[in-house]
Formats: C-alpha cells, structure tokens, sequence
C-alpha cells in the first residue's frame, strides 16, 4: 500500500501539525539531487512499480531541463518525501506528461496554454504511514506552482486506483485509460483540472495550498547562488490551515 492509499483509508487529520517541522528545499547540491534519486528508488521498488537497478537510483533526462524543478520536503532535517515539478509551455513543451501523454496535451498547448506537470512523488516507504499528512504538504507545491506560473491547466499522471484522491482534493479529472509511462512497469493515467476555474473552490476546501508571492518567487525563480532556496512553511501561512475540506 502506497502513501496515497493510506492516505485515502484514513480520516484526514484535522490541522497540519508538521508545519513547524516542514522544509521545501530544492536540489541543487549533487548531494541533495542523489538522496532524492535514492529514494525515489526506494519508494517505486517498494510499490513493485520498477524493476531492480544495480545503482539504487532513480533519475531520467527531465531531472535537467531548465523547466523542472525537483524538491525535497524534509521533517526536522530528514528527507521524507519529493515531487518534480515540470511546466509546459508553448515554447517548451518537454515534461514527461507531454511526452507520455502528447495527444491529449499537445493540443492545448497549440492553444497557448501553460501547463503545470508535477511528476515523481514518492515518499519514504519506511516512515510515511507515520505522516499522513505528507500527501498534502508535498502535492501543495502543485498548486504553489500553478499559481507561480499562472498556468491554465494542472495535471497529474496517477494510476488508476488513486484517481479517487486527485478527484477529491484537486478536481482532477480523469482524460485517459492508464498508459504505458517512462521507466515505470506500471501504467499511469492522466488527470486534469482547470486551474483558474476551479482553484478558489480548492483553496475555501484546503487553505494550506494557498501561498504567497514570495514563497512562489523564493521556490521557483532561477537564482545563480551557492545554496538552494529552503522553505519553512509558517512563515508563509496565516492561522494554522486545516487540510480537512471546510464544512
């Protein structure tokens, strides 16, 4: 069982309690870069969603481009969990959605539209049952993004059964049977939502993906300095955030 099932069989906790503890960093250092293709290892082989590599590591081209961003969220210094997080545009379409699903995305890029494409979530397989909050403090970075961006369409590339939770907490919408997707032995399906039109409906349901301009300017503008950007979460949220939809 994976993070987002447990996540779905369990109650929601009613408030964020790790948010004191919570930390965005994106990988720069090669250290930073190699722990996170480990546990990407890690957390695929434990869903038996990739074969055994010699190397224990987890990357592919996309970890490079310039329209990538790939994060760790860490617990009191610990990495716990990461999520990449790609846009397309119409000058540069290359994210692993595009190329794993071209037909149903390359249209509305045709358009002009930008896409946010949040891929490789994974998860510590050894301490994530301890968190259940974790999916919604590593996926926030979605929604910091598509607000970053200012992106027209949010997908995500899910396998069948954890469709339920993208429909529920990001009105996801299924547009495909699962496919063949790179370097995975398992298929995956696309779902998407329509970022201007339905964000505030998520925001008024889960707060904590609401950010600032300079949390999203902070994560995701392209600085030449020696250290990444690092993220604690309070100081960018206001009151303390139920990640439970509001009644």
């Amino acid at each position: 069982m994976n993070l987002v099932q447990e996540t779905r069989n369990s109650p929601a906790p009613r408030k964020i309690d790790l948010l004191d503890q919570v930390e965005y960093r994106l990988a720069v250092s090669e250290i930073e870069k190699e722990d996170i293709y480990s546990l990407r290892y890690r957390a695929y082989l434990s869903e038996g969603a990739i074969e055994p590599r010699a190397d224990h590591r987890l990357t592919d081209r996309f970890d490079d481009l310039p329209n990538s961003w790939t994060f760790g969220i860490y617990l009191d210094g610990e990495l716990m969990s990461s999520v990449r997080i790609s846009v397309a545009t119409p000058d540069n379409s290359d994210t692993p959605a595009v190329e794993a699903f071209p037909d149903l995305i390359e249209p509305e890029l045709a358009k002009g539209k930008v896409i946010v494409d949040p891929n490789r979530f994974v998860a510590d397989p050894v301490r994530r049952t301890k968190y259940p909050q974790l999916p919604y403090i590593t996926l926030r970075l979605a929604y910091v993004a598509c607000e970053h961006f200012k992106a027209d369409i949010g997908t995500a590339t899910v396998r069948k059964e954890h469709q339920a939770f993208y429909r529920r907490v990001f009105l996801h919408q299924p547009l495909c049977l699962p496919r063949p997707y790179p370097t995975l032995t398992k298929p995956l399906s696309l779902m998407a939502v329509d970022y201007p039109k339905l964000r505030e409906k998520v925001f008024q349901r889960y707060p904590l993906f609401r950010s600032t301009e300079l949390e999203r300017r902070t994560l995701f503008e392209r600085r030449q300095v020696s250290s990444p950007p690092v993220i604690n979460l309070p100081q960018f949220l206001t009151g303390q955030p139920s990640i439970s939809p509001a009644v």
